[in-house]
């Protein structure tokens, strides 16, 4: 009976130990922070918040129908593909950003969700993921091997930083203490200021909006926010910041900036509420059946462009991370047939290479077998 009173007693000091230690690490900064004070009351307010979080405007279960948590773990430790990562580095080429015709209109991708824009005299970061790895810790998650060409120190200053929701793989610790100094305004969701104020940054350089509101910038740009299909969190509580979809609006060009979402029936709305688009932004990547109402197909990305009746669809989403089980490149190569299929014109640029946003370019399909080999 002592013996087993004595075990008892180490397994729960064992645990405690386990539970405070947990605790402890919870509370770095990369965490964030959720929610309080006047912005949370702000969020209260929100007719996209209810029973303490925000919701999206389907029923979108973070699992499908016969998908289990279990199953989830099991195929990420032992059923990924054997092409999960590339078999050699990713081609790229290297734009230098800080000293670009101001006349020039120009997209320039990172890989993954992150990508600069020069457009009418503005500067723009989207999502911007420059440390090297997609987690709260270093040693998970990493780059594929090529794709960090570009650091802070090669960006310009930067009129309006966008953030579309704050899973780590979209707001980067690292990169945003860096870009501190180099930000002018923030444009994201209700709640995601919060963690930019955590980090330092100025209250008054931090634009939260709601589904359906407008940033007004001036001089003929707005950036309305407009509903996306998917989730939002950084530690184990979720949705107590808002995940977004962002039209950029410019005195010459119009934009969708997708953000991550499952397939739903706003690109549709937003398509016709906006008139169509010059180019659409849409994540093609890191999807699975399992988890089909947060992760678009890719031929549902298609669809979704097509909805929104874009011009041109850019596949983002892919290329830098493994977030998934399919072959690193299968989200573009699906999305290059289904794209044959519906006639509408593809976007695809190395990581790094100049897009031109007032014409036509011929794009190469680097990201084939015998290409990334040949290297």
């Amino acid at each position: 009976m002592k013996r087993l009173k004595r075990f008892v007693m180490i397994f729960i000091v064992l645990l405690a130990l386990l539970v405070l230690g947990v605790f402890m690490f919870m509370k770095q900064p990369q965490f964030g922070r959720k929610p309080t004070g006047a912005r949370l009351e702000r969020i209260k307010q929100s007719p996209n918040y209810r029973d303490g979080q925000f919701q999206n405007e389907s029923n979108t279960p973070a699992l499908a129908e016969g998908a289990s948590y279990l199953k989830v773990m099991v195929n990420f430790f032992f059923g990924k593909s054997q092409l999960n990562v590339p078999p050699a580095p990713i081609p790229s080429q290297k734009t230098d950003l800080l000293h670009l015709d101001p006349a020039e209109n120009i997209l320039v991708w990172f890989g993954h969700s992150s990508y600069f824009m020069q457009i009418d005299g503005k500067k723009f970061l989207v999502d911007p993921v420059l440390s090297g790895h997609a987690s709260p810790v270093t040693f998970t998650t990493p780059s594929f091997k090529g794709t960090d060409i570009y650091s802070v120190a090669d960006l310009p200053e930067i009129d309006y930083l966008l953030i579309s929701h704050d899973h780590y793989d979209h707001l980067d610790y690292e990169t945003i203490l860096k870009l501190k100094s180099k930000v002018k305004q923030v444009v994201t969701g209700l709640g995601t200021g919060e963690h930019f104020e955590y980090w330092g940054y100025e209250p008054a350089k931090i634009i939260e909006k709601d589904w359906n509101e407008t940033a007004v910038l001036g001089d003929g740009f707005n950036i309305h926010i407009t509903p996306a299909r998917h989730f939002s969190g950084r530690e184990f509580s979720r949705n107590t910041a808002l995940w977004v979809s962002m039209v950029l609006q410019t005195p010459k060009h119009k934009i969708f900036i997708g953000g991550d979402s499952g397939y739903d029936h706003h690109f549709k709305k937003i398509g016709e509420k906006f008139g169509g688009f010059d180019l659409a932004l849409l994540e093609c990547g890191q999807y699975n059946e399992a988890w089909k109402y947060i992760h678009m197909m890719p031929e549902e990305t298609v669809l979704a462009a097509k909805e929104l009746n874009a011009k041109k669809l850019m596949p983002v989403h892919w290329a830098k991370f493994s977030l998934a089980l399919h072959d690193w490149n299968e989200p573009i190569q699906r999305a290059v047939a289904e794209a044959g299929k519906q006639n509408i014109p593809l976007v695809t640029p190395l990581i790094g290479q100049k897009v031109n946003l007032d014409g036509d370019q011929t794009w190469r399909q680097w990201w084939k077998e015998d290409e990334i080999q040949s290297r």
